[in-house]
Order: C-alpha cells, then sequence, then structure tokens
C-alpha cells in the first residue's frame, strides 16, 4: 500500500521522529558523564527531566482529545524534540541540558496520545497490526537516534545535533501534508462506529493492566537509560559499542513490535503479555549478571522480545477497557510506559553510584515478576 493511501504511516513517520529525539539523550549520558563530569544520579536525571513534562500531560491530552479534536499536536510534538536535542547541542551547562531534555518530553507528549487515537480510530478490525505499525515508526526512531547522536558527538562534534532540528522540522511538514487524509478517514469510522451500540468503561480491568504497564515501563525506561552506561562501565567497551548495543536494541524491538501485533490479532492479546512477561524474568536476570559482552549482545534478543512484543497489546487493551475515554486511555498508557522507568531512574542511578551498577540494576527481573503476575489476572474486553 502506498504512503499517501495509508494515514498509518504518517503516524509512523511521526512516532519515528519524536523518538529519535527521546532516543539521543540515554545515548549522550556517556558522553555527558566523560566530558561533563556527571554522575550516574545526574546523568540518569537528564532521562527523569525527559519524562516529567511528558509523564504529567500525556493523560491531560489525552482526556481532551475525548472531547475536542486537536490534530495541530501531531506535527508539534516532532518540532518540538527536534529543536530540544539541538539546544542540547550548542548547550555547556547542565541545567539548560536538564532544561531541553524537559522540551523533548513535552513534544513527546503533544504528540502521543492524539497520534494514538487515531490510529486505533482508523485501524478497523486490524488494530494491533495498525498499532503495531505506529510502534514500529518510534521503534526505528529509538534505533537510529542513538545510532546519529553518538556520531554527532564523538565524530563530527557536539553541534551537529543540529541535524535533529531540521530533519523534524521537515517532517513536520510531510505529516502536516497527510493530516487530511487521516481526518477523513477517523471520521468515516466515527460514523461506522455509531451503529455498534453504547461504549463502556471497565476501570478494573484498566487499573489491573496499569500494573503491568509500569512493569514494562521499568524495563523500557531503564533499559534504555543503562545499558550504553553497562556496557561501558561493567563490560569494558568503547562509547560507540554502547550506542551500538542500545540501538541493536531497538531495531530488534521495531521487527518484534511489529511481529506481536500480527500474532495479537490472531492469538488474542492476553497472551502475548503473559508470554512477554514470563521471557523478562531470566532475560533481564542473566542479562544485568553477565560479565561477557558477547554473552551481553546475545541477551539482547530475549531482552527485546519481553520489552517490544507487550506494546500493541497494551495499547489496544486499554482503548479497549476504556471504550468510553480511549484518549485518555492512550495518553495514560503512553505516559506510564516511559514515567514510572524514567522517575526511577535517578534513584537507580543513586543506587548504582551507592553499591555499583549491577547490584542498581536488578530491578529489572524484580519489574518481569511484577509484570508476570499481574498480566495473569487480566481478561478479555467484553
Amino acid at each position: 500500500m502506498k504512503f499517501a493511501n495509508n494515514p498509518v504511516y504518517s503516524f509512523a513517520l511521526g512516532h519515528a521522529c519524536v523518538d529519535w529525539a527521546q532516543g539521543a539523550i540515554p545515548a549522550l549520558l556517556p558522553y555527558f558523564v566523560q566530558n561533563y563530569g556527571l554522575s550516574y544520579q545526574e546523568a540518569a536525571s537528564l532521562v527523569f527531566a525527559n519524562v516529567l513534562l511528558s509523564s504529567v500531560l500525556q493523560p491531560v491530552f489525552g482526556y481532551y482529545s475525548d472531547k475536542v479534536s486537536l490534530p495541530w499536536l501531531i506535527p508539534i510534538g516532532p518540532v518540538c524534540c527536534g529543536l530540544s536535542i539541538t539546544l542540547i547541542g550548542f548547550s555547556s551547562s547542565y541545567w539548560t541540558i536538564f532544561l531541553a531534555a524537559m522540551i523533548c518530553g513535552l513534544g513527546s507528549a503533544l504528540f502521543h496520545p492524539e497520534a494514538a487515537l487515531l490510529v486505533g480510530r482508523i485501524a478497523g478490525a486490524r488494530k494491533g497490526q495498525a498499532l503495531s505499525t505506529f510502534a514500529v515508526g518510534g521503534n526505528g526512531g529509538f534505533a537510529v537516534g542513538p545510532l546519529v547522536a553518538g556520531f554527532c558527538a564523538y565524530t563530527l562534534g557536539i553541534r551537529s545535533l543540529l541535524i535533529f532540528g531540521v530533519v523534524n522540522a521537515c517532517a513536520a511538514l510531510l505529516i502536516s501534508r497527510h493530516m487530511p487524509q487521516a481526518l477523513e478517514t477517523a471520521a468515516h469510522a466515527a460514523k461506522a462506529a455509531k451503529g455498534g451500540g453504547q461504549k463502556k468503561n471497565d476501570w478494573g480491568s484498566f487499573a489491573r493492566l496499569s500494573v503491568v504497564i509500569l512493569a514494562r515501563s521499568l524495563g523500557f525506561t531503564l533499559s534504555n537509560t543503562f545499558i550504553p552506561l553497562f556496557f561501558v562501565s561493567v563490560l569494558a567497551a568503547s562509547p560507540g559499542q554502547g550506542t551500538t548495543a542500545l540501538s541493536a536494541l531497538f531495531l530488534m524491538g521495531a521487527v518484534i513490535t511489529y511481529v506481536g501485533g500480527l500474532i495479537a490479532d490472531r492469538t488474542g492479546f492476553i497472551p502475548v503479555l503473559r508470554v512477554s512477561f514470563l521471557v523478562m524474568v531470566p532475560a533481564m536476570a542473566l542479562f544485568v549478571n553477565s560479565t561477557n559482552i558477547w554473552l551481553a549482545t546475545l541477551l539482547l534478543l530475549p531482552v527485546a522480545v519481553s520489552i517490544f512484543l507487550p506494546y500493541s497489546p497494551m495499547v489496544v487493551l486499554g482503548q479497549s477497557y476504556l471504550g468510553k475515554n480511549a484518549g485518555f486511555a492512550s495518553g495514560v498508557i503512553l505516559g506510564l510506559s516511559t514515567t514510572i522507568g524514567g522517575i526511577l531512574a535517578p534513584l537507580v542511578g543513586w543506587a548504582a553510584d551507592q553499591w555499583g551498577l549491577v547490584a542498581a540494576l536488578q530491578i529489572l527481573w524484580i519489574a518481569g515478576l511484577m509484570g508476570s503476575v499481574a498480566a495473569f489476572t487480566l481478561k478479555e474486553p467484553r
């Protein structure tokens, strides 16, 4: 299907532009530690700054998207994220970088709820596949972002991060061109849905799903934050190898996310969630306790399965449990999917400063255990 005839691809492009900027920040942490003398806690606090505004604003924007359409937020999101990384390239003050990381989180909050809601509306019966395509854009961005950021910082010079601002501005223009078709498709879908009966909210199931989302958030955000540092400080790899490992994780994640959506459309969303978290427990335990760089690299595959396979099922289930407030559900899910991990990142960084990075990262397999228990309490939506 041609790009111009499928509005889902427009949102996937926007997702890529937002998340390659999001992925650049953790990849730059070793650079900040080496060149600005930051501690693990200070470096991890930049990730906290990135998710701070995002965590608060995504549910707010999602709530209002249920009442008033806010499609103009979608192209603004990538612009904010691109400008924030450009600002980092021209900053030498820790607090200026902290502010730029917050602006990047703002751009993420502007983009995600409205985009995910529209993808859900135009997806039809293949919600898993559509949201997987949307997620692949984000995972691709997270994969490319660290590589580009690392190349800019260590080869071209830190000010070459300007490329993020330029590319995202061009992408926002392209997204704006495809927006009318996406809105028209969503309007037709809304009219067709009116004959399907009154939608209801199942808050109990959504609360249990939130525990699953929190567990996945810990696995996703802490891996995104600390894998480059783990490879450098524990496995004695170079900073370039650390960013390459992070990119490899997200490249695998892009494929796994898409495949997970296809599987979920056929087998159900809850079984995919349960398998994902059952894999997370041994995968994370083996990874954070590995001392061999080759073994750790191989373990990135099951780690990627555990983190990325449940993405589409979480979003579809959340929108199904809160049928009357799907936009709010999207905002909460996409906000929580990074919030808790980001909030705990400075605490994990503090623990790493006190007792070592390996000891601090044991929380990853504990999160998998928590998610496994919660996933087995879920029920299929009505």
